[in-house]
């Protein structure tokens, strides 16, 4: 792999060599080492960075030394590394400028990496075309992850073609599924053909940007959710893994299995590093407050297919996707199915199952905007996910935070073994109710009791003693209180024999551990609960003589005397709110806070050697942190000299607490300078280096002017049912033979399906000719659009009727239609030239059929998969989708999936500077002239004047209930933002960035509204909402929507 497939055999020997060598040297340097930690020297806010041995194992051939692993962990630049990620996919945020503040967010949340997708529909749009620019491009993202000290997983879309994701074709290109006759998905030639250009620009851009390259990018999955069982299959992994090999490529090649598949572990196709996707709640977001049981298998799995890797999750459930329909409940419901207490009891359940590799799919969501969706979801993919679609910081991110920061300040916890499990004999629990997973360090005496509910959906509360084996011999814990609590769909993580900070230990904590490290040479721990329950937790050594309970709630015991160890215990009762300080002595800090309380704190890291290009990522370049409470989010910190530099975000005023460094002097918020308040300080400790003060907002941040959406201009965009109108420059659809495997039902012969002449996405429009004689009564038509499309059809300038496809729920899907059109009297034009007109949605390709593992079904006929006069037979058919299809589309940064063939979209009514002089002055909420069935575009434009140092979130909604048969396509400054399927819905609210929006100069806004049946109320009425606002955000904002010119290739009026 990489560098070694251009090198003679002795230079991948060298590969080879190197990295048994940064093995050797890895154990030597321990060996060498009188303390199991070695300290980065640098800062003085400094940590211990552990140091361990790699286990003696053969290096992976052709992978950089930078990144290695064992059964345990990753082993990334000679450290283990717990892999603590979540998804993000860069094109449905397509702002960069706005990539840097979902990274931020990741990092203040204790992550370490984000998996991202892109998409090869996007990225290469026609046959050879591979598009980096604008929102496309991989090397902002790079640099931004390098700034922000977070590692990369490359995924399918960026790895291999296909992706899934609840998008068109699972991210194939639109022109793939009709060009290349051979199977999608296989090793057929031409399908090799068509994804390697793009792979080859995707290794192109990356290859800079590994890790042996000083970059973020540690691994590449090969491709998505597959099987190895067919051998068509099996061999285009191979092919993919190939040209890898054959590249620059030298991180870890992945692939996800799915659903205990038992594919690509070995044989062909198997890539370094194999991992299990699991979504265990399900997509049930009608239901939110129904479980499932949690899945107690993968332990057992990993065992059993890869015991030689570590255990790693690709996608873990993050949240759920949302269907179309009247009842569908929103994502705000799915955000419950999945929220703190799903988080709680299953992501705890991956670290009973020793899981070193976890990635939260989706950590933020954004929005499926233009054609980028698959059928079965709506615009917003907000996913109910950590992030909101509007990048608000939603009610999971708390909880992730707690998990997280526990994970990052627990190196133990990286290298364990998995010892049993209530089901396999281990009974440390005094109640049967109770489930308890006991995972131990393999060097160190550390344990970690994972406790669950055995019923795992149970609401009840169940109380319980835990029988732990400790370095002092057994234990019963609590020691003064008479249980552990567990609320319903809750879980814990109990600890013994604890490590923290340099020199400090604990016997054990039933209290949660939030934080713990070294600040200045003091080792801190800051502990977590519930404030309903008892908590208890014993530190090794006496407590200092000058300890002092602040609240009446905590008791202690001091120095007990077991094997000759001394420890001291500290009881926590129910009741205790706020943050309490337990010792503040020179060599140690110990906090407490209710679970709440400790989810306002932050502990950015503070980044290493100037020089060092991983100076940003934790355990890596630094492990120096100080701790922040207070602020909405805090975003970074840094030092220089005797000053502390904070930037984060602020929703409302609040009381700002800081732990440092002795030697700090000034603090700053967002480059202002802060007045501490050292009498408040006092309270949490007595020491140097710890601030308390206050963050007020802006005056700004209340005086928003947020214009209301009026004086707008309409007109009329279907002449192309209108007497007269020449349709001579549309493309003939001629087409008799097709590599979409779906045929035509009924017709001549003639193969009327948008892909094959280069209309895949958003409306398609059809013109039939036929001269009448004067004896037709009606066409039959059957239209096929995807799930939740519509189909609507004149005669001329008659209106005949609209088909409609469905989507309840995810229920009673259709996705074709089969109608018969009725002539009504008068509309034939007999001995002439008449035309039957489909103007046509297009809801998107479908995914892999996971059913039968086809890739083909993804080749759809979107189109007319039947048409018959009721006699006669039909002329020319002609054609007409967005202009140039996707070879030839003028706007390059908007992409291939922005727009469709309406006639306003083909001349550019929707773009930024399009002359409406002459148009009508009419509102939205009126709808079209006289309650006609058709189409229009409503322009209007209107000025923001936001100021700089502001997040603010906008969206535009629309106000009234569903019901209304229209279909509204949302575009602002020329982005189709919004699909707005008025009679399912379930979408009204459609949030819209800065960036795409223009936040300090003038914005338009397009609606094409196309009225789906006559003489009946269709009155969109659309507002521009705030929010949410927040004191800070990422800054630097880049607008970049190209406007309209008469140069830019567009059809004249």
């Amino acid at each position: 792999m990489g560098e070694a497939a251009h090198i003679p055999a002795p230079g991948r020997l060298t590969l080879f060599l190197t990295s048994v060598l940064l093995v050797f040297a890895t154990v030597f340097a321990v060996q060498g080492t009188s303390s199991a930690f070695i300290t980065l020297n640098h800062g003085n806010t400094r940590s211990p960075i552990q140091r361990e041995t790699v286990l003696a194992r053969d290096p992976i051939e052709g992978v950089s030394p930078d990144v290695q692993y064992d059964n345990y962990t990753l082993i990334l630049k000679g450290q283990r590394v717990f892999l603590h990620s979540g998804e993000l996919h860069t094109f449905r945020l397509p702002v960069p400028s706005l990539w840097p503040d979902i990274l931020q967010k990741a990092k203040a949340a204790g992550l370490n990496s984000v998996s991202v997708y892109l998409h090869m529909g996007l990225t290469n749009p026609a046959p050879g075309v591979v598009d980096f620019d604008d929102y496309r491009a991989l090397k902002p993202l790079y640099e931004a992850a390098m700034e922000a000290g977070i590692w990369i997983v490359l995924r399918p879309d960026i790895a291999g073609p296909y992706i899934n994701a609840e998008t068109t074709a699972g991210g194939i290109s639109h022109w793939a599924t009709t060009e290349v006759a051979g199977k999608l998905r296989t090793n057929a030639t031409d399908w090799r053909d068509a994804w390697l250009p793009y792979i080859q620009g995707v290794i192109d851009e990356t290859v800079p940007y590994q890790i042996s390259s000083g970059g973020p990018v540690i691994a590449v999955q090969i491709d998505n959710e597959y099987t190895q069982k067919f051998a068509t299959h099996a061999a285009y992994f191979q092919d993919l893994i190939d040209v890898y090999h054959n590249s620059s490529i030298d991180v870890l090649l992945t692939y996800n299995d799915f659903s205990s598949g038992r594919s690509f572990y070995n044989g062909t196709g198997a890539p370094d590093l194999v991992g299990l996707d699991a979504y265990p709640q399900g997509f049930d977001c009608s239901h939110p407050l129904n479980w499932r049981p949690v899945p107690t298998h993968h332990h057992a799995y990993h065992q059993e297919m890869n015991s030689w890797q570590p255990w790693y999750i690709p996608e873990f459930q993050g949240g759920a996707f949302d269907a179309w329909g009247p009842t569908a409940p929103g994502y705000d419901a799915c955000r419950i199915l999945t929220g703190p207490s799903f988080q709680s009891v299953f992501n705890l359940q991956l670290w009973a199952d020793n899981a070193k590799l976890i990635n939260y799919y989706m950590f933020y969501g954004g929005t499926s905007w233009g054609g980028t969706p698959y059928p079965g979801v709506y615009t917003s993919y907000d996913y109910g996910a950590t992030i909101t679609e509007s990048r608000e910081l939603g009610p999971k991110y708390d909880e992730l935070k707690r998990q997280a920061l526990f994970i990052r300040s627990s190196p133990e916890f990286y290298k364990t073994d998995w010892i049993g499990d209530s089901s396999t004999g281990v009974t440390v629990s005094s109640n049967n109710a109770v489930y308890v997973t006991q995972l131990k360090n393999h060097d160190t005496p550390t344990s970690f009791y994972i406790a669950r509910h055995r019923d795992s959906t149970s609401n009840e509360t169940a109380a319980f003693r835990l029988n732990v084996t400790t370095d002092v011999g057994q234990l019963s814990l609590p020691l003064n209180i008479d249980n552990i609590t567990l609320s319903g769909r809750e879980s814990k993580v109990i600890v013994t024999d604890y490590t923290f900070g340099a020199s400090s230990s604990l016997l054990f904590s039933t209290a949660q551990i939030y934080f713990a490290g070294v600040i200045d040479g003091r080792d801190v721990l800051f502990l977590h609960g519930d404030s309903k329950q008892d908590h208890e937790t014993a530190i090794y050594g006496s407590l200092p003589t000058e300890f002092h309970p602040q609240s009446t709630l905590v008791k202690i015991q001091r120095a007990q005397d077991i094997q000759r160890r001394k420890f001291s215990t500290i009881t926590f009762l129910a009741g205790i709110e706020g943050l309490i300080t337990l010792i503040d002595s020179e060599t140690q800090l110990v906090l407490f806070a209710d679970s709440v309380t400790a989810a306002t704190f932050w502990a950015p890291s503070i980044a290493g050697a100037v020089d060092d290009p991983f100076r940003n990522f934790w355990g890596i370049g630094t492990n120096d942190s100080v701790l922040i409470g207070g602020p909405y989010l805090v975003r970074n910190a840094s030092i220089t000299g005797d000053a502390l530099a904070l930037q984060g975000d602020l929703k409302e005023d609040v009381r700002l607490t800081v732990i440092a460094p002795k030697h700090i002097r000034s603090l700053s918020w967002n480059g202002q300078d802060i007045s501490p308040d050292f009498l408040a300080a006092s309270d949490i400790s007595m020491r140097s280096g710890v601030f308390v003060a206050s963050l007020e907002r802006k005056s700004s941040f209340t005086a928003l002017d947020i214009p209301e959406l009026g004086g707008w201009k309409y007109k009329d965009s279907l002449p192309e049912v209108q007497p007269g109108y020449d349709d001579a420059a549309w493309t003939l659809a001629n087409h008799t033979t097709t590599n979409i495997p779906y045929k035509p039902y009924y017709g001549d012969g003639r193969v009327l399906y948008g892909c094959d002449y280069g209309f895949c996405e958003n409306v398609v429009l059809w013109r039939g000719h036929f001269k009448a004689t004067g004896a037709e009564k009606s066409v039959n038509l059957s239209i096929n659009g995807g799930v939740a499309f519509a189909g609507s059809v004149w005669l001329n300038d008659v209106f005949l009727g609209t088909s409609f496809g469905n989507s309840t729920n995810n229920r009673n899907n259709i996705e074709e239609t089969d109608d018969k059109f009725m002539f009504p009297a008068g509309a034939l034009i007999p001995n002439q030239d008449n035309v039957i007109t489909v103007v046509q949605d297009n809801n998107g390709l479908n995914e892999t059929n996971y059913s039968t593992f086809d890739g083909d079904a993804s080749k759809n006929p979107r189109g007319i998969r039947g048409f018959r006069l009721d006699t006669g037979q039909f002329g020319d058919w002609k054609v007409q989708g967005k202009v140039g299809g996707y070879r030839a589309f003028p706007d390059k940064v908007r992409g291939v999936l922005n727009e469709g063939g309406l006639f306003g979209e083909r001349l550019g009514w929707h773009l930024p500077g399009y002359p409406t002089e002459g148009w009508e002055k009419r509102d939205l909420v009126l709808g079209l002239p006289d309650q006609k069935a058709g189409v229009g575009f409503f322009v209007t434009t209107f000025k923001l004047d936001i100021p700089t140092g502001l997040d603010v979130m906008l969206s535009f909604d629309f106000e009234q209930d569903l019901g209304q048969p229209y279909r509204a396509f949302l575009y602002v400054n020329g982005w189709m933002m919004g699909k707005r399927i008025a009679n399912l819905g379930p979408q009204w609210k459609f949030p819209v960035h800065e960036g795409i929006l223009n936040y300090r100069g003038e914005n338009t806004v397009t609606v094409a509204l196309w009225a789906m049946l006559p003489n009946v109320t269709v009155a969109p009425k659309l507002g521009l909402q705030v929010n949410g606002i927040y004191d800070g955000g990422v800054g630097n904002v880049a607008v970049n929507n190209p406007g309209w010119s008469s140069e830019d290739g567009r059809p004249k009026e």
